[in-house]
C-alpha cells in the first residue's frame, strides 16, 4: 500500500494534513492552515517540491 495524505480539522477549527506511510504510521504533519483550500495548497506544494529536495545534514560540524 502506498502512502496518503489526509486533510482534518484540529480542535481549533484549523485545517491541517498529515502523510501516512503504507503501513499507517505518520511521517510528516503540517503547521496550522486557516482555510481548507490553504492546507491542500501546503499538500500540492509538498507533493511537487519534496521529491527532489536535498537533504541538508545539520548535524555536521
Amino acid at each position: 500500500m502506498s502512502g496518503k495524505f489526509e486533510l482534518f480539522a484540529d480542535a481549533a477549527d484549523k485545517f491541517r494534513w498529515r502523510l501516512k506511510a503504507g503501513n499507517g504510521e505518520v511521517i510528516a504533519q503540517s503547521q496550522a492552515y486557516a482555510s481548507k483550500d490553504a492546507a491542500k495548497k501546503g499538500i500540492a506544494s509538498v507533493q511537487t517540491n519534496a521529491a527532489g529536495a536535498a537533504v541538508a545534514d545539520l548535524t555536521d560540524k
